[in-house]
């Protein structure tokens, strides 16, 4: 058999199909069309952006109070150093309980925490120790909620869409380390730091 009959032989490759935009970007963003996941991924943008402008904002609170970097390290350090050490409480309590209701209840911790430094900002009675008790304090719920936030990423989609949903939630996560101290930097010089709170 010669070459040119081996050629005419062989079937011609398929045409690769190009994909349209339309459907690249559904693929982009396929895990929102569960309804929970949409919730969640609204509702977690709206509280990470709070995160970044708090942090931002508490730090320039302890600064314009103390000028001291010192204590603002102090400060830093208060509110690390708890998910340091109960984020293995974290990981266990996300095992064990209904991931969404420690979400909830981590999330309400979170607001409570964030209206009392607001409530004592903009009254202008704060002192440094109060936002140091209050930024360790959140970081004991932080080491709750990260956890059992993660845990729950994986209950709201179909395992075709957790790969993702998990690329979605990491985009929203660095999307919101740069819109939230953006908000708060210009919150702080027009408002005050208060209303970061």
């Amino acid at each position: 058999m010669s070459n040119a009959d081996t050629e005419e032989a062989l079937p011609a490759p398929p045409e690769l199909a190009t994909p349209s935009p339309r459907s690249r970007l559904e693929d982009m963003f396929r895990s929102l069309r569960h309804r929970n996941f949409q919730l969640f991924f609204s509702g977690q943008l709206i509280s990470l952006i709070g995160t970044w402008m708090q942090n931002v904002a508490q730090a320039w609170l302890v600064y314009s109070l103390t000028g001291s970097p010192w204590l603002l390290g102090v400060v830093g350090f208060a509110g690390q150093i708890p998910i340091f050490l109960f984020a293995p409480l974290g990981g266990l309590a996300a095992d064990r309980w209904n991931c969404h209701r420690v979400v909830i209840a981590t999330q309400v911790a979170s607001m409570i925490l964030a209206f009392a430094l607001a409530a004592l900002t903009l009254m202008h009675i704060v002192k440094v120790w109060e936002v140091v008790v209050l930024a360790a304090l959140l970081g004991v719920v932080n080491a709750f909620d990260v956890p059992a936030r993660q845990s729950f990423l994986i209950e709201m989609v179909s395992r075709d869409d957790l790969m993702n949903a998990i690329a979605l939630n990491s985009s929203m996560f660095n999307g919101a380390r740069v819109i939230g101290p953006a908000i708060a930097g210009i919150t702080v010089a027009r408002i005050g730091g208060g209303w970061c709170f």
